[in-house]
């Protein structure tokens, strides 16, 4: 089943080169790990350190493979030198078909 990750991040402000270049590289390491689909990221208009990414992943399981991975976790140290507070996950299912009618 699909499933969609948004990713959270707050930034201090004035460093986006280096962090959207770290964004851009996790996601290039990202692309060629199994099940990935697709990712995107989104600056909030009115305060643009506050950022999300929206990946898509094939199956959870996939996602999570990448969440643990060492390399992943190096990356996400280099980005937490430039955050205000720690990353938050929301993990989703694509649909609701994996839902029990009563």
């Amino acid at each position: 089943m699909i499933a969609k990750i948004i990713i959270k991040r707050r930034f201090v402000k004035d460093n986006t080169p280096q962090i959207i270049s770290l964004l851009n590289k996790m996601r290039s390491i990202a692309m060629d790990q199994t099940g990935y689909i697709s990712g995107e990221t989104l600056m909030q208009k009115d305060f643009p350190e506050n950022m999300a990414v929206i990946a898509t992943w094939q199956r959870m399981e996939d996602w999570m493979v990448w969440k643990a991975s060492e390399e992943r976790k190096t990356y996400e140290a280099m980005l937490e030198i430039y955050q205000t507070r720690p990353t938050q996950y929301e993990e989703y299912h694509l649909g609701t078909s994996f839902l029990k009618e009563p």
